[in-house]
C-alpha cells in the first residue's frame, strides 16, 4: 500500500520534513490555518469569469495574445470532477503512491494541458515569483 500525496502534502515536506514524516508515519496532522474568504471569492469569480468565455468557444481577454495558440479545455464535466478539492486529478505510480490534486483552470496546446492555478495576493508579484512556481515542478517530476 503506497501514499496519497497533494500539492499540499508536498509542500508541507518542503516546508516541514518533520511534520512530514509525523502525518505520514503517525496520522498526526499540523494545525490547519483559517482559510481566507477574499481569495476562494476571488477563485469562484475567476472560475464563472473563465467559463463563461468557455462556453461561448473564447479565450478571455486576459489570454487574447495567446489565441490560435490554445484554448479552454473543453470538457466542462470533466473539469468540474477535476475542480474538485475530494476528486481532483489522480496518477497512481508503480509502487501504489496515489498523486492528486484539484486544479482552477485547464489550457489545451496542441496535445499538451496546460493547468492554470489562480492565486490573490493583497501585494504586487515579486520579481521571483515564477522561480517559486518552477522549484514546485521539480517535487512533481
Amino acid at each position: 500500500m503506497g501514499y496519497r500525496f497533494s500539492p499540499s502534502s508536498l509542500s508541507l515536506l518542503k516546508e516541514c520534513p518533520k511534520c512530514f514524516w509525523m502525518h505520514f508515519n503517525q496520522g498526526i496532522k499540523r494545525p490547519s490555518t483559517i482559510f481566507p474568504s477574499l481569495p476562494s471569492g476571488m477563485d469562484r469569480i475567476l472560475k464563472e469569469h473563465f467559463d463563461a468565455f468557455r462556453d461561448r468557444g473564447k479565450l478571455p481577454p486576459e489570454l487574447k495574445e495567446l489565441e490560435g495558440e490554445v484554448m479552454l479545455f473543453p470538457d466542462k464535466k470533466l473539469l468540474e470532477e477535476w475542480r474538485n478539492n475530494f476528486v481532483g486529478i489522480r496518477w497512481k505510480d508503480a509502487q501504489g503512491n496515489a498523486y492528486s490534486g484539484a486544479i482552477d483552470n485547464l489550457l489545451i496546446k496542441g496535445d499538451k494541458l496546460i493547468v492554470l492555478d489562480y492565486k490573490t495576493r493583497g501585494y504586487p508579484v515579486k520579481e521571483d515569483t515564477h522561480e517559486y512556481y518552477r522549484d514546485q515542478m521539480h517535487i512533481y517530476t
